[in-house]
């Protein structure tokens, strides 16, 4: 069904009224390019189940990787509100192309500018911020995800290098990235943060196949068998679990603003679809059952909306904690989730082809709603906050 009706992407609280000029030129460059350039192709990627890689290219040239890296270093010295609204729009053409994105810089330029030396940020975030090399983030294990602590990877001296031994599972970027930020444990169980290589011997980084979900993306594992680290690849300005959750953190904000992009795509493709398809002699967005889902779906994204920008503004002040990211992370993703679900009935059988986003996101958000810290994991650590006790260990 073409479309002939102009929609656009829902400000029904006015939010527009709180960003910047400059905010809004972001916005508005990434949402050009993604209409441009994504979503006229993402639905024959994730049919094959393949990461549009000449993407990367196009995507550091409109400053998405990297956007509060310091220029000095390639990034655009943008603040996180802005960082957010490159997550929305990206995601609203795919998880994967904002999985892409947010790895590269939540993951791997992050740590190597928090954690890194003076020498390491030079060699690696113009390289990563211009796409030329591709990164991807080692900590999940097969069989520690939600309990990184309990990992198995350990790193031992070696006097003039370390050895690295162990394997990592469900890696976005894993197979195609030049180099991974691992976390693992010395002698002293101390986790450690390191950057390898993909030519080192001893590296291999076989792909995940078989996904229903973020087919549009590459996972797979990260196996070191006695991989030699040299020790000015190791990270000097971190020891311990708090290197790795607050690069965790980075993620699950941007992860945050990423879910209400796939919301806003569904809930444009319903609307769309509502005004145009005609039952009993009338749009069926002239049905009262139809009306409710969507005054519904308006109403969760403008909550979103609210509590994204505002954990935006508090981690531009310094203030946001762990603890608010995670409430943004776990409600705006189990509100796109949801609203995918709903809105999906709005547009009967034709909701399940891809001709329309929204069966692709929803897909997508089953993955979404997983990773950077579980559903319900999200939920302890609020309710850790709520009673000082943590239920999850």
């Amino acid at each position: 069904m073409s479309s002939t009706i102009q929609f656009n992407p829902p400000d029904h609280y006015l939010m527009d009224d709180l960003f910047t000029v400059e905010q809004k030129m972001v916005r508005s460059t990434i949402r050009e390019w993604v209409n441009n350039s994504v979503k006229p192709v993402i639905e024959e990627y994730a049919e094959k189940a393949k990461f549009p890689m000449h993407l990367v290219k196009e995507m550091a040239e409109i400053g998405a990787f990297g956007p509060f890296i310091p220029s000095e270093y390639g990034g655009a010295d943008l603040d996180h509100v802005s960082y957010g609204l490159i997550m929305q729009e990206l995601e609203r053409g795919d998880s994967g192309v904002r999985s892409f994105a947010s790895v590269q810089t939540s993951l791997v330029m992050y740590p190597i500018f928090t954690f890194g030396s003076e020498e390491q940020k030079k060699k690696y975030l113009p390289k990563l911020a211009s796409g030329e090399i591709i990164g991807c983030f080692g900590l999940t294990e097969p069989d520690f995800g939600s309990d990184p602590g309990g990992m198995v990877t350990k790193v031992k001296d070696m006097g003039d290098h370390y050895l690295l031994n162990g394997a990592k599972m469900w890696i976005t970027n894993s197979s195609i990235a030049d180099i991974a930020i691992v976390w693992a444990k010395d002698e002293k169980g101390i986790v450690r943060g390191m950057i390898v290589e993909k030519e080192w011997e001893g590296y291999s980084a076989p792909e995940q196949h078989g996904k229903w979900s973020l087919r549009a993306s590459v996972t797979g594992e990260l196996v070191f068998d006695n991989v030699k680290v040299p020790k000015e690849f190791v990270l000097p300005n971190v020891g311990g679990l708090k290197g790795p959750l607050m690069c965790l953190s980075s993620a699950r904000y941007g992860i945050a603003w990423g879910a209400i992009g796939a919301a806003m795509d569904c809930y444009d493709a319903a609307v769309r679809y509502s005004l145009e398809r005609k039952q009993f002699g009338k749009p069926v967005g002239a049905f009262q059952l139809q009306q409710k889902k969507l005054a519904e779906a308006l109403t969760e994204i403008t909550k979103a909306q609210l509590l994204a920008w505002r954990c935006g503004v508090l981690k531009d002040e310094g203030k946001a904690t762990f603890a608010h990211i995670s409430m943004a992370k776990r409600n705006n993703v189990a509100m796109a989730l949801n609203i995918a679900r709903e809105l999906r009935q709005v547009l009967g059988a034709m909701g399940i082809t891809n001709d329309y986003p929204i069966m692709r996101h929803m897909m997508n958000l089953e993955s979404v709603i997983t990773y950077e810290g579980t559903h319900d994991i999200h939920l302890l650590i609020t309710g850790q906050e709520i009673t000082g006790i943590p239920a999850y260990r």
